[in-house]
Parts: C-alpha cells; structure tokens; sequence
C-alpha cells in the first residue's frame, strides 16, 4: 500500500483481490492493542500513515491476537457496522507485550489531555499538576492549548524555540503557545483566509502575557527574528487595554451594585 493510497482505495484493492462482492459495502477498522477499540478509517484517512505510527515491533509480522491490525469488515444489512472486540487483557499481560515492543512504555504524564487513558476530572488535574512540577506549563487538549502561570520567566521563549516550532504540525513536539502562533500564522498563509487566537482565562491568569508571547512569535515569524516597530506599537498598547478592561469591570460592577432610579 503506498502512503498516499486512501482507504476507499485500500478497500476496493482489497476487495478485488479477494474476489469479493463490489455491489455490497465494506469498511476498514484499526485495531490496535490487543482488547483495544476498532477504529473505523474515513474514506480519505490513510491507512499507511497509521501503520507507520505503531510501535516499531507492531510493524513487523506477528500473531493477530497481539492486536495492532486491519479489518476488513462488510457493512450489516441497515448500514451499521458488526464490531469484534478482542479479548481484554490483565495487567499481566500489558507487561509482557510493553516488554515485547508491542505497547508503549507507560507514560506518568501527558502532552494531550485527549490522551489520557482514564478521561476524568482527577486525572486531568493530576497530569497537569505532574507537568507543571516538571516546569512544563502547557498542555494541549486536541488543538487547545492549556497555560498554566508558573509566575516566574521560564526561559523558553527565546529565538531558538521560535525557531524550533517553525512550519510544524500542531502535536508534533511539545505544547507551547509559540507552536499556536505557528500553526495561525501558516495557515493565514496557505488558505489566504484570517485566523482568530481566543485567549481566556481568569484574572491573572496570564493572558496579558500570553498574548505578548504570541505577538512577539508572529512578529519574528513575519520579519526573520527582527522585532519591528509594529510589534513595539501592539506591545505598547497591552498596558492601555488592560486598564481599559479593568474600568469596564469596575464600572460593571458598579452598576450591578446600584439600584435602578425611579422611572
């Protein structure tokens, strides 16, 4: 299968290879650790790109029962799709196949919070707890970049990390706000069309300063690492913004505290 070959393709190769019936339809699944889901592929998902990212022992030829496989599957009568679950297995077990090669070494701390095994309120504020000891204060959820205030100045802002995160897919390397200024600015390029960052957080959150980052990351990504006067100018203006939002805090608060007049 060539990289670039899509699983309507896969499919339809592999259904005239087997001599099977072209009138009726047929999906292709992903099975990945043994007692893991099936992962129904999309039509212009490509199946080689998934290969690829299994563990180096996974790529090799083995037992079906360890898991790390495609299914090829015909759809049921009303369309819906017969799933075939593989055995769970003990922990025991997930010892001996990490031992093999076949999973991954157990991780204590997440890049991705949709990564977590166990999806809950005590795990997401664990792994964050976990990252922020390692002095790692971001943390993605999908393509949303969790900041955390480490209220001191880490020194991972410098050219070189804007260096780093250049032309990258999001996810690729570690979280970090400059790989969102990244992502927005490459694309504004390729599509031509305006991209939005939402910054949100509570008061003292960080956002004045995240904003900063992001500013500074674009402005270098735009002028070669050469601040220019319109970062300077933007820069400049966080201050009077930020006063500017206080007042209208203040002022709201104010009027929910005063009682309407008469009339």
């Amino acid at each position: 299968v060539q990289k670039d070959a899509t699983t309507a393709s896969v499919i339809s190769d592999a259904a005239a290879a087997l001599g099977l019936d072209p009138g009726r339809l047929y999906v292709l699944a992903e099975v990945k650790e043994c007692g893991g889901e099936e992962w129904v592929l999309e039509a212009g998902d490509l199946p080689a790109q998934r290969f690829l990212l299994w563990p180096r022992k996974a790529q090799e030829t083995h037992p079906r029962s360890l898991g790390f496989y495609f299914l090829l599957q015909e759809r049921n009568h009303d369309g819906t799709i017969h799933y075939v679950h593989l055995p769970p297995v003990s922990k025991e077990q997930e010892a001996q196949l990490a031992a093999r090669g076949f999973l991954p070494p157990p991780q204590d701390d997440f890049a991705d919070l949709c990564n977590l095994p166990a999806l809950n309120e005590g795990s997401i504020l664990n792994n964050l707890r976990t990252r922020f000891h390692k002095k790692k204060i971001y943390t993605y959820a999908g393509s949303i970049l969790i900041a955390i205030n480490p209220f001191k100045f880490l020194p991972i802002y410098n050219p070189k990390y804007v260096k780093m995160y250049e032309n990258h897919q999001l996810g690729k390397l570690e979280p970090h706000i400059f790989a969102i200024a990244d992502v927005a600015y490459y694309a504004m390029l390729r599509k031509r069309v305006n991209q939005c960052i939402v910054i949100s957080g509570e008061s003292g959150s960080g956002k004045t300063q995240s904003t900063n980052f992001l500013i500074h990351c674009l402005t270098a990504l735009s002028q070669k690492g050469y601040a220019s006067g319109v970062e300077r100018t933007i820069l400049g203006a966080g201050p009077v913004l930020e006063v500017l939002r206080g007042e209208r805090r203040r002022w709201a608060r104010h009027a929910e505290a005063t009682p309407p007049g008469p009339g």
